[in-house]
């Protein structure tokens, strides 16, 4: 017993010293979303992060977005990459269950409705549903004017890049360029604000 005893301590003081560090580690990953400054992901690639938590990636180092298609809430086929060519796309993640989506959404048809003629469109991604039927209840009470894609497993956002534009958590944002490519994304809730912050700049680029 007298030898087992240290050793116990000294496993315990192991497992204590890596949850701090693990800890730490956290902490600098939420210091570094929030404090608006430039976060390289690799030596090709910059983003920046803004206040309001809103990161966006210079037009030279955006990544393909990855193919994102499928059958929709309504049970139709849809492949955003060939509906939506040339286009300026905003692709919602989202879920019936989910709090901050009912409040983020009025606020998602208002502006999709507002841009749509200037060549943006608007897909949501609908997760963590156990059936069709919620989601369809939810589009129909916000009276939402887009297709969302049915994804009740999560498999679509495991399609997007990893790193500091895939969509991590319910709801997230992201923007794809003209060109097919992952331009901003937001995880949380967004409004009309974050929104035009998001995807105005796109508009403008030439």
């Amino acid at each position: 017993m007298a030898l087992t005893r240290p050793l116990l301590r000294s496993s315990r003081i192991r497992r204590v010293a890596q949850l701090g560090t693990a800890v730490v580690a956290c902490g600098l990953v939420l210091s570094a979303c929030d404090s608006g400054q430039k976060v390289s992901s690799s030596k090709d690639s910059r983003y920046v992060t803004s206040s309001s938590g809103i990161v966006t990636v210079a037009k030279s180092s955006r990544q393909a977005a990855p193919d994102v298609s499928g059958t929709t809430v309504d049970g139709k086929k849809l492949d955003v990459g060939t509906a939506d060519k040339g286009k300026i796309v905003v692709l919602n993640v989202w879920g019936s269950w989910c709090p901050p989506c009912r409040d983020e959404t009025p606020h998602l048809v208002k502006v999709a409705k507002a841009l749509k003629a200037r060549g943006v469109e608007f897909v949501g991604i609908n997760t963590r549903d156990a059936s069709r039927g919620p989601a369809k209840a939810f589009e129909s009470d916000y009276d939402v004017p887009y297709p969302s894609l049915y994804d009740p497993t999560g498999k679509l956002l495991l399609r997007f890049p990893k790193g500091n534009v895939n969509p991590q958590t319910v709801p997230s944002t992201v923007v794809v360029d003209r060109d097919g490519k992952i331009a901003a994304r937001r995880t949380g809730g967004v409004d009309e604000e974050m929104l035009h912050k998001m995807i105005d700049p796109l508009i403008a680029e030439r």
